[in-house]
């Protein structure tokens, strides 16, 4: 007897653990997100079309003017720059993401706002999946983190979690990680698709269902994405990044999704050996203090989210003799360093860039990615190129175009009262900035010939 030929519901589907397209057929890279190697089989796909029959609603529908809208007013974490960028603190009921690099501070942070609860009288379930216990009481002394209401367990089974939740009935959970509790009722590997849709979703059930605000450590690829499945960030109330180089002190907590606030703000914190501290006026991490100006420095304010912030471009020109000059940036675009040489060389009529070796830097940590910091990369690589110090307390603001021209950015109104806060008084901008702050003098520049006009000519150009 001839065997029965399969059909489509027996044959296995194959889904992509990044980005969750599903494909009948194995295949080496994803066709939706381009990964590889993310492809991983989930069994015989269901057969015939199922239809859901209505059933018993758990609560009426109301007119919107009638809902209670206080069930949804957000508590302060105690942490003002944690709630800065949340939108005011933690909802109850809200599942947060938070994403960070191995080692950036995720664990430190997360176990200082646990104790900021459980001081304030919530009980507060700390769970980690990836220390043992005895680990995470040594950080806890060492930041001052100990407090009765804040309990800590170490699970990574989805069910002793749960089981937790009763015993304990927080309104507070820590979980860190997702990605290293798995569920023993589903196939799969901590950390891949199935598991991590599992435990967010038992976790999100229960999050809503008790009223208790969740946050959830997620581990990054090596590009920087949220690892496993994007489906977690849909599934989640907020996604937070945590950002910081390890070597430096400054992090940063950025809002990337935010259903009860905006994401377009950003809070900055101090990683030290007592902790992790917030900081309300960061601009003192990236400006170094000096008496007279140096050549090769310029000020600039960038925009982190609506958070104006000073920052310090620095830039050294030495002659070399090989054939190709080295180029090396730090906390600034390689791309933009280049253009803004181009510019200087060709409408600036500064010679001889292009054979000498050029470093440029950023001071405290800080990344410059934004247009704005332009007119400071050009003029701090000029004022190298010819040692001669741009004046004291000025801050050049502006993009820089490849004909030379500087276009106006946003948030210039903001910027100058940053900088006239700290006591800057002389500002370069593109033309038609706004309401100038008190006593600071403005000069606004066209293109980058107005803006090199700022040096004094101490020395001729090269």
């Amino acid at each position: 007897m001839a065997a029965r030929k399969s059909s489509a519901k027996d044959r296995p589907t194959y889904r992509c653990s990044e980005c969750g397209w599903a494909t009948p057929k194995w295949l080496g890279r994803c066709h939706e997100c381009q990964a590889w190697n993310t492809i991983e089989e989930l069994g015989a796909a269901s057969g015939g079309v199922r239809t859901t029959a209505p059933g018993r609603v758990s609560a009426p529908a109301l007119p919107i003017g009638q809902v209670d809208a206080r069930q949804a007013a957000a508590r302060a974490t105690g942490v003002p720059e944690l709630d800065r960028v949340l939108g005011g603190g933690l909802v109850p009921g809200a599942v947060v993401l938070l994403a960070g690099e191995p080692g950036v501070g995720k664990s430190t942070l997360l176990l200082d706002v646990a104790a900021k609860a459980a001081g304030a009288g919530r009980h507060t379930l700390y769970v980690t999946g990836e220390e043992s216990a005895g680990q995470v009481r040594m950080r806890a002394d060492r930041i001052g983190a100990l407090d009765e209401h804040l309990y800590l367990a170490a699970e990574t089974d989805l069910s002793a979690v749960l089981g937790h939740l009763d015993d304990v009935k927080p309104s507070l959970l820590v979980l860190d990680s997702v990605q290293t509790v798995a569920s023993p009722e589903i196939d799969g590997a901590p950390g891949g698709m199935a598991q991590v849709r599992e435990v967010a979703g038992a976790l999100i059930r229960a999050s809503k269902e008790r009223g208790m605000a969740t946050l959830l450590v997620g581990h990054v690829t090596k590009d920087g994405a949220i690892a496993g499945p994007r489906l977690l960030e849909h599934l989640v109330d907020v996604v937070l990044h945590f950002e910081g180089d390890r070597h430096a002190r400054l992090r940063l907590v950025r809002g990337v999704k935010n259903r009860y606030g905006a994401t377009d703000e950003v809070g900055c914190f101090e990683l030290h050996d007592e902790g992790i501290t917030g900081l309300a006026d960061p601009s003192g991490l990236f400006l170094t203090r000096r008496d007279e100006p140096v050549p090769g420095t310029c000020l600039t304010v960038t925009l982190e989210g609506r958070r104006p912030l000073v920052a310090e471009v620095q830039a050294l020109t030495v002659d070399t003799q090989i054939p190709s000059p080295r180029r090396t940036t730090s906390g600034l675009e390689n791309s933009r360093v280049s253009m803004m040489l181009a510019v200087l060389e060709q409408r600036g009529r500064i010679n001889a860039l292009g054979k000498r070796d050029i470093y440029s830097a950023t001071v405290g940590g800080v990344r410059l990615s934004e247009p704005a910091a332009d007119l400071a990369v050009a003029l701090a690589l000029a004022s190298a190129a010819i040692d001669t110090p741009l004046p004291k307390n000025l801050v050049a603001i502006g993009e820089v175009g490849l004909a030379g021209e500087v276009r106006r950015v946003t948030g210039v109104q903001r910027r100058l009262s940053e900088a006239a806060r700290l006591g800057f008084t002389h500002a370069l901008v593109p033309a038609d900035p706004g309401r100038v702050p008190a006593g600071m003098r403005v000069l606004e520049v066209a293109d980058i010939g107005d803006a090199l006009r700022a040096l004094p000519p101490k020395n001729a150009r090269a």
